[in-house]
């Protein structure tokens, strides 16, 4: 049986919720913002849906539109709204009382409510605007939304009929057909639109936003943004979007020009600035070509009496900021700045005491390139044509350098402080190793006692077995690595201390601990005797045979208790990290590549490329960041300091003295 329905003209106040209506048991006051849109539509268009309504008690209940009827009830409340009282009479359907199938009318008319076809939704936006005269602004009014979302909106309506076509016929995803909007030109839509289709293949959205990026550069990129004002000047075309941001330079070929133009401004004037003899613009990096170029670096110069004192003001200037920086309740922003003015003040008064020779800028040069939204300067290379080719092969040959190795303008001078806290962490290293060679340490505490008490002269004097843990100091022992905390950690968790029970007396625990296994009491005293390592670098078999066959037995590799990391790098100069990149890494490309950069980046690059060796390099670059150290760290091979001996001699004179 089919229901005619009625039409009837009823007050907004005398609408009523229905017990049929299927959803009653939703709140009947809706959210002011969910119903928001609906409000602003009906506020100008009035009601375009009438509502279904049945009599109740000298009222009409709704039983289908209770957001319409929200939403009315908001314009009433509304005093800005004109037009709308509790008196004001809006279109309805009738359902009769003796209708018994309300229920069932409210679910149709609320599930046949299906929203609109996406692409619907586009083109009706965008007929609204073409067609009946609409802003913009007029239509976000009216929907109750905001511009910006109408002109998104718009952008898809306003797509290539065909392709809008394509997408309704879903021979391509609505999210291909989106992608399109990225240019504005309808033609350039099309052209690319039959170009990727020709062949019947499948097109993806990226596909499409990565063709429509030869036919223009986006006002909003970073190079649109970069060259737009002298693109319009000249006279470039731009096709308009309705989004700004969207707008594209149309004429690449101009982009470029000028891109070039502006990048050959800035080296030149780096060049003037530092004297060298070329500058060039490179648009697009070209990593491959890149390293085939060598590099110049400044060397040391004194400075003049002014520069001097400048350099003084620095060097005071940096130590309290370094003070400030050890300040734990820093925030971070406030930490960061802090490090930006050291990266600044260190970057001066290396200027002030670095300059480039007369040779050097004779043949290096400039160049200028485009990357991460800026131009970025490569100072100091030297064509591939023009490198001391005979040089760099006999260096590279070890003809040369051998004897004089780390003795040129960059080389890597480690100042005491530093010094001091390599040995800090190197001791903790070889306490680490000890722990876990529990045997061998026993051995050496067993045999330093023995040698100690029968000897009349200590076997060595690097270890302690006074029964007293060492302090060991160090200006960022929160940043070090923590490898040889973690392993020694590990190592006291093992250890079976069930004989050191506070409540006994220490008769009972010498009982206890002499029925432990011997392999428990190895661990107890390795651990004990680890504890007392002091701070120390590679040693000699000349100034302590002992120790230094121990120490290639128990650690030959500091590598696998020790990291390197952002700590031990931000104490480094900017020219020995690059020199340590491309000369004892192998990674002379990066090395020219982050020479540009400042030394807080150079920094991040280190840190991550130690964390975790990136699988992009060769097998050789990855042993040797895998094996890299200081050369006084490591076991083997290492270079022992002068200043060591001297300590150690001067320990042995000592105690021979006492002795005799």
């Amino acid at each position: 049986m089919t229901h005619a329905l009625k039409s009837i003209s009823v007050a907004i106040g005398d609408l009523t919720s229905h017990p049929a209506n299927v959803r009653s048991n939703s709140p009947e006051t809706y959210e002011s913002e969910a119903i928001a849109h609906l409000t602003a539509s009906i506020g100008v268009l009035g009601i375009i849906q009438p509502l279904l309504v049945q009599k109740i008690d000298g009222k009409f209940g709704v039983l289908a539109g209770g957001r319409r009827r929200a939403a009315l009830n908001e314009l009433v409340a509304d005093k800005t709204a004109k037009g709308f009282t509790n008196k004001t009479k809006i279109e309805c359907r009738l359902v009769p009382d003796s209708c018994d199938v309300t229920t069932a009318l409210s679910l149709a008319e609320n599930i046949t409510q299906a929203p609109m076809n996406a692409i619907d939704e586009f083109e009706a936006f965008a007929r609204m605007m073409e067609v009946d005269g609409q802003s913009p602004e007029t239509i976000a009014k009216t929907f109750g939304t905001t511009v910006a979302a109408v002109k998104g909106r718009l952008r898809y309506g306003l797509i290539h009929p065909d392709i809008r076509a394509a997408a309704r016929a879903k021979t391509i995803t609505l999210d291909t057909m989106k992608a399109f909007a990225d240019h504005p030109s309808q033609a350039v839509q099309l052209e690319v639109y039959e170009a990727l289709t020709s062949d019947d293949s499948y097109v993806q959205a990226y596909t499409v936003r990565q063709a429509l990026k030869t036919r223009g550069v986006q006002v909003s990129d970073d190079i649109g943004a970069f060259v737009r004002e002298d693109y319009e000047a000249r006279g470039g075309p731009i096709a308009a979007d309705l989004l700004e941001e969207h707008s594209v330079l149309e004429d690449t070929s101009l982009v470029e020009v000028i891109m070039v133009e502006k990048l050959t401004a800035a080296a030149e004037e780096a060049r003037a600035q530092t004297g060298f003899a070329w500058a060039e613009a490179l648009v697009r990096y070209d990593y491959g070509a890149m390293a085939e170029y060598g590099r110049v670096y400044p060397g040391p110069v004194e400075p003049d009496a002014a520069g001097q004192k400048r350099v003084d003001e620095i060097t005071e200037e940096l130590e309290k900021l370094q003070l400030e920086m050890e300040d734990e309740t820093l925030e971070t922003d406030a930490y960061n700045a802090l490090y930006d003015r050291v990266d600044a003040l260190e970057e001066e008064a290396r200027d002030l005491q670095e300059a480039y020779s007369a040779e050097d800028l004779a043949q290096g040069g400039v160049i200028a390139s485009w990357s991460n939204g800026k131009i970025t300067l490569h100072v100091g290379l030297v064509r591939p044509e023009d490198k001391p080719e005979a040089t760099a092969q006999t260096t590279s040959a070890g003809g040369t350098s051998g004897g004089t190795e780390g003795q040129g303008a960059d080389a890597i001078v480690y100042p005491a402080s530093l010094t001091q806290d390599l040995k800090t962490e190197r001791a903790m290293a070889l306490g680490a190793a000890m722990t876990l060679h529990p045997e061998a340490t026993l051995d050496l505490t067993l045999f330093k006692l023995v040698t100690d008490v029968l000897g009349g002269m200590s076997a060595t004097h690097a270890v302690k077995v006074e029964a007293r843990r060492e302090y060991r100091s160090h200006a960022k022992m929160d940043e070090i690595d923590g490898t040889s905390l973690e392993q020694v950690a590990e190592a006291h968790d093992a250890l079976d201390l069930s004989w050191a029970d506070e409540a006994k007396s220490p008769a009972d625990q010498f009982a206890a601990f002499r029925a432990l296994a011997a392999g428990e009491k190895a661990k107890l005293v390795a651990y004990a005797t680890a504890s007392t390592t002091q701070s120390c670098f590679a040693r000699s078999a000349q100034s302590d045979s002992l120790m230094h066959d121990f120490e290639i037995e128990v650690m030959p590799d500091i590598r696998a208790h020790w990291t390197p990391n952002a700590a031990l790098f931000n104490r480094f100069k900017k020219a020995w990290l690059l020199k340590i990149l491309g000369e004892e890494l192998g990674l002379a490309q990066e090395a020219v590549t982050l020479a540009s950069m400042s030394k807080k980046e150079i920094v991040a690059f280190c840190d991550k490329l130690f964390a975790e060796p990136f699988a992009t390099l060769t097998e050789a670059q990855q042993r040797a960041v895998a094996a890299w150290c200081p050369p006084m760290m490591q076991t083997t091979g290492g270079v022992s300091l002068d200043v060591d001996a001297q300590e150690d001699a001067a320990q042995a004179e000592t105690v021979q003295a006492k002795a005799a």
